[in-house]
């Protein structure tokens, strides 16, 4: 969707980049056999869960400040997290619950109880299936994916995998992208659609959580595909400032050395100052953050991991509960009050003039605040418009205006960290954007000592 040149996102893409942060949940034979690619000739009895509880992956999230969980119906070992009528690889075949369980049924349940939204992530390479590499293959992938779309309410994000290997047969498949898109706008219209290429959303191009200082939402995806045809990594990093599809960032990585529970990462997961690196470098970089916790053999999220999310919640409602420009003045140099940045809601905005490519406004606050954080919006469903910008604190000292930091795109949002500072007058200078640019707010706030 365009108007006067300019990309903007769907109602959907809107409303996924307001999620932030949800939980990535790796699960399946791997669990229990220590590896990180499963080879498909894994007895299915491997996988049995002794105390499997979907209602604590969910609460766990939830009191994380996560808004969703994204689990791995079927990685490329081909085990289907579900009774699948079109596999003999699946929780069907496991002595879990005597073949009766359905781990997609217990975390659909789940997350309706708790006001979570759920999302699948499924590999179309199957190192089981006897048809992978054949013309057949792709209809199965299709009646695999149908059954999930169908069977467990709203699915929010299906994550696709591009990786491609040789089936049973020698033989490497040619995954038909198209009709697997078609099937999730079928079933699910709503759906944000993950790969390489999105086209809801696309890969950051590493599984550090890191997203480009630049990251624009916007890329050329024509003659790329998912996985190895994927555009160059730069380009998923940072985005295209002139990319003809809004494809915004997702930025993945796992709280452990390895996507799967392993008993040998129980003292490697990542420490407070690593998540909090990650996330002002992925939310904080106009990118979601999806945060993978893997589930253990008991099929519940362990206490080391768990534990480690709560103190990054804590720090970050301590940080971000109080906006210190909250209700202050903002002033643009020789123009209007600009109320809407500081009224606290991300629907309203201020729209500078359609012709103007830079602008510089005031924060005017009633006391001296110590603030080390700044909070930056666009009003994206209106598109990214600005391409680089500074920001400058009243010196009182010096009795005038110096640098704090000089950036390039805002988009969502743009979280900085610097030493703390003491004013109660910031100016941020848009340097350079597209014509007219729309703002819809900012921010200023202390984080705690941790």
């Amino acid at each position: 969707m365009s108007t006067q040149g300019l990309v903007l996102p769907s109602e959907q893409q809107v409303a996924w980049q307001q999620l932030e942060y949800y939980l990535f949940i790796h699960f399946g034979p791997n669990t229990f056999t220590d590896v990180e690619w499963g080879h498909g000739d894994e007895d299915p009895n491997v996988f049995n869960p002794t105390a499997l509880d979907a209602d604590q992956w969910v609460r766990t999230a939830r009191e994380a400040g996560m808004k969703g969980i994204i689990i791995t119906a079927k990685h490329h070992d081909g085990f289907c997290l579900w009774p699948s009528r079109y596999s003999t690889h699946t929780v069907k075949e496991s002595s879990w619950k005597n073949g009766k369980g359905d781990v997609l049924r217990e975390l659909s349940e789940a997350c309706k109880k708790y006001g979570l939204k759920m999302g699948v992530y499924l590999s179309p390479w199957d190192r089981n299936h006897p048809a992978y590499g054949t013309d057949e293959y792709n209809q199965v992938f299709v009646n695999m994916l149908t059954e999930v779309l169908i069977g467990y309410g709203d699915i929010f994000e299906v994550w696709f995998d591009g990786a491609n290997g040789e089936g049973p047969n020698g033989k490497k498949q040619v995954y038909d992208w198209d009709l697997f898109n078609g099937t999730v706008y079928k079933h699910q219209p709503d759906a944000i659609i993950f790969s390489d290429v999105g086209p809801g959303c696309r890969w950051i191009g590493n599984e550090r959580g890191i997203a480009g200082e630049t990251n624009w939402s916007t890329m050329d995806t024509e003659g790329f595909e998912p996985g190895a045809g994927a555009p160059p990594t730069e380009v998923l990093n940072q985005g295209q400032a002139e990319g003809a599809r809004w494809v915004p960032g997702e930025a993945d990585v796992s709280i452990r050395p390895g996507w799967f529970y392993s008993p040998s990462t129980d003292g490697q997961v990542k420490s407070l100052e690593e998540l909090l690196t990650i996330y002002y470098s992925s939310v904080g970089r106009n990118a979601n953050l999806l945060l993978n916790v893997p589930v253990n053999r008991e099929g519940r999220i362990h206490p080391n991991d768990s534990t480690r999310l709560m103190e990054l919640r804590r720090v970050l409602n301590e940080t971000f509960d109080e906006n210190l420009a909250a209700g202050a003045a903002v002033r643009e140099e020789n123009g209007p009050a600009l109320k809407r940045l500081t009224d606290g809601d991300p629907g309203t905005f201020y729209a500078f003039e359609k012709s103007r490519t830079s602008a510089s406004f005031t924060l005017e606050l009633e006391r001296i605040v110590e603030f080390d954080r700044l909070e930056l919006q666009e009003y994206i469903p209106a598109g990214q418009r600005v391409k680089s910008f500074s920001v400058e604190v009243w010196d009182e000292q010096a009795q005038g205006f110096r640098e704090l930091a000089r950036q390039t795109t805002i988009g969502y949002k743009r979280l900085l960290r610097f030493p703390a500072v003491k004013t109660n007058r910031v100016r941020i200078h848009i340097l350079d954007s597209r014509p007219g640019p729309i703002l819809a707010g900012i921010g200023l706030y202390k984080a705690p000592e941790h």
